[in-house]
């Protein structure tokens, strides 16, 4: 079976918390690959194009949510776009956040908190 592919977004302040949260993806025997757009230029609509088409190759979405995501345009942008592909998306809280934390864009859509069985459970369900 191959593997999945599961497009993570998040805020750029998060980054760090990005590298961690995807570094689970390195070890060879986990069945999924993490896939992001990290861009350290403003984003346009090449950018854009580019994004749509990696998010459409995936299995699934995961949006960490943390404080910074209500005013992380790009990760907005990222959820609202995997929202019209129809792509499964799951909210995952970090650095502290919870519900007051997770944007209008994130409404009706399952967030949980980081853990490990959270993000398997996820997964296996693509």
């Amino acid at each position: 079976m191959a593997n999945k592919r599961v497009f993570v977004a998040f805020a750029i302040e998060d980054q760090t918390t990005k590298i961690l949260f995807t570094g689970q993806a390195k070890n060879k025997n986990v069945p999924y690959d993490f896939v992001d757009m990290s861009v350290k230029e403003p984003w346009d609509s090449q950018w854009k194009t580019n994004c749509r088409t990696k998010i459409k190759g995936c299995d699934g979405f995961i949006a960490l949510i943390s404080k910074n995501t209500k005013k992380a345009t790009g990760q907005l942008w990222e959820i609202n776009c995997a929202k019209e592909e129809k792509i499964p998306i799951l909210g995952i809280y970090i650095d502290g956040a919870g519900y007051s934390d997770k944007p209008d864009e994130m409404y009706g859509i399952l967030c949980k908190e980081w853990t490990w069985d959270n993000v398997k459970d996820f997964i296996y369900s693509l």
